[in-house]
């Protein structure tokens, strides 16, 4: 499977310029995207689908950059794009779902609840019902699978292409997942927002203080994501040649696989 990264939002945070990091998968079936990033619909009315919140992670808003216009980019109809698979339904992750109104939107049952449900007032305040107002097809996949490199209950998700796999890792949000990819000669483990910056993985420098802020100021469960953090840190250390990790946000990632 061809895995294409994209740069679908660029963020101007305090202290830190970061990316929103997009996976585009050719499938033998159709195209598929890891989260969207934000969307045409953000750049027309930011104040309504994206909230305050804006003002904090200043997102350019570019139009070159939302992955509609990277798909026609690369050669390919939006119409391609048959599936998405979200990480989490964050405004920066879910701002490109209404580019693709006709794709179905996988993602784990608890973050679904979580978003259209939302119990608590940082979930009240993190979700934008406006960036799926246009109802797509969301198909929730509840907890069971099996264990991924050390992750409880993964689940591949066959009806997305063969290789593609769910794997819920809480804390960042309640529901959130990483995604696994087989790309052929290794794996693609995107773990969205489970870290902002790989250095937070490899200890010694840390990452820049306003991310640090960040991350436990919009943490769902801060014990959660600190021992996902512990799993990933532990891939990374192992130096698996077939498994490339990224994130969502750490511009480095995003440039070494490019």
């Amino acid at each position: 499977m061809r895995v294409h990264h994209l740069n679908c939002g660029t963020m101007r945070l305090p202290g830190a310029r970061v990316v929103t990091h997009v996976l585009l998968l050719e499938t033998p079936t159709g195209l598929a995207l890891v989260d969207t990033g934000y969307g045409v619909a953000d750049i027309a009315a930011p104040a309504r689908r994206l909230g305050a919140y804006r003002h904090v992670v200043r997102p350019v808003l570019d139009r070159a950059e939302t992955a509609v216009e990277q798909v026609r980019g690369l050669g390919f109809a939006p119409e391609d794009v048959r599936d998405v698979v979200v990480t989490h339904f964050d405004t920066d992750h879910v701002g490109g779902l209404a580019d693709f109104p006709w794709a179905r939107v996988h993602v784990t049952a608890t973050e679904w609840e979580a978003a259209s449900r939302p119990r608590t007032a940082l979930e009240r305040a993190r979700y934008r019902s406006a960036q799926w107002e246009h109802g797509p097809q969301i198909a929730a996949h509840g907890p069971g699978g099996e264990s991924w490199r050390g992750f409880a209950a993964a689940r591949e998700l066959t009806d997305v292409a063969p290789g593609v796999v769910l794997v819920p890792l809480p804390g960042h949000t309640r529901g959130h997942a990483a995604v696994a990819v087989d790309a052929g000669s290794r794996w693609v483990l995107h773990a969205g927002d489970a870290f902002y910056d790989l250095r937070a993985l490899t200890g010694g420098v840390k990452p820049p203080a306003a991310l640090r802020a960040q991350e436990r100021a919009v943490a769902h469960d801060r014990g959660s994501l600190r021992a996902n953090q512990e799993r990933l840190a532990e891939l990374h250390r192992q130096g698996q040649q077939d498994l490339l990790l990224v994130n969502a946000h750490d511009p480095a990632p995003l440039a070494a696989a490019r």
